[in-house]
């Protein structure tokens, strides 16, 4: 064991950074802090020992054969398990120090989440929190690869380790000028004429305001799709459309956020990368944890 780990190690590391970064050499050897040289020499290094070709060369371009991607999905954990544990002899579970990269739903840049993340600023001054906002699927995408070690993710992630930690409601946003602007709840069979403004497909929003929308009769106009959420409020504000989103404090004054007549609400979880956190990482979420209650966790396993 011993022998294959000083032998292999550098070599495996590098290659799971060439996966994370969808075989850039240039931004995988400056997240391992080496020059590009070395990067090209490490995973030459283990296609000869291996014996098992590793890069397509396209031009100026590098891809990843399928052994190679096979082969980074299966040491990506394994590795970062390893640097943790070297971490936690290190530090003396201290931690206070180092850093959390964090990432959060594009429906949460409002409300709770920034206050939680002021306060535990405030409770530990030491650790630093780098923030990505994404949709969901990015979100996991960059968990998967080791680009995140901790999200909040809506809906729950399937193949990593979450708490769900609570839901959102999503409502009925209309302009102020709408008809039903001044219901206290409405049915969404009652938008079936109107025209919807979304997100692109990929987004789990998008896909369950269309399922949401079949299961009411119906199959949505969608004449606009945006990524940015603050975008589609402002295209309702104008009378553009209508949108189901949840609720953002933020919303222009010419839009309304009516409750809709049924159960109409997401999974929101925390999610993390490895079985094991940092201590830094640890801290930031039985925090967030703590926040959410005790009560109304749920652990789910890959």
């Amino acid at each position: 064991m011993d022998q294959w780990l000083s032998l292999f190690a550098p070599q495996l590391q590098a290659l799971a950074e060439l996966a994370a970064h969808d075989g850039h050499m240039t931004r995988a050897a400056e997240t391992l802090g080496i020059p590009q040289s070395s990067m090209s020499r490490r995973i030459h290094a283990l296609e000869s020992d291996l014996r098992t070709p590793l890069l397509v060369h396209s031009g100026r371009t590098v891809r990843l054969t399928p052994a190679a991607l096979a082969l980074a999905a299966r040491i990506r954990e394994p590795l970062r398990e390893l640097g943790l544990a070297v971490d936690a002899v290190v530090d003396e579970g201290d931690g206070e120090h180092g850093t959390v990269r964090f990432g959060f739903p594009l429906t949460m840049g409002s409300g709770d989440l920034p206050d939680l993340l002021s306060a535990f600023r405030r409770a530990h001054p030491g650790i630093t929190v780098t923030l990505k906002q994404g949709h969901g699927s990015a979100l996991v995408h960059d968990l998967e690869t080791g680009a995140l070690d901790l999200a909040v993710t809506i809906p729950p992630p399937e193949r990593l380790q979450h708490t769900v930690i609570g839901s959102q409601e999503v409502l009925a946003t209309l302009p102020r000028a709408h008809p039903s602007a001044g219901a206290p709840r409405i049915r969404l069979a009652q938008l079936r004429s109107e025209t919807f403004i979304a997100n692109p497909p990929d987004y789990h929003l998008r896909r369950t305001t269309e399922q949401w929308c079949a299961d009411a009769g119906f199959t949505p106009e969608i004449a606009v799709e945006v990524t940015e959420f603050a975008t589609i409020r402002e295209l309702i504000a104008r009378g553009l459309g209508v949108a189901l989103l949840p609720h953002d404090e933020r919303a222009p004054s010419d839009v309304v956020e009516v409750p809709l007549a049924g159960e109409h609400r997401r999974a929101i979880a925390l999610a993390r990368a490895t079985s094991s956190l940092a201590p830094a990482t640890r801290h930031l979420h039985d925090f967030l944890l703590d926040a959410a209650g005790g009560r109304a966790r749920r652990e789910v396993s890959r």
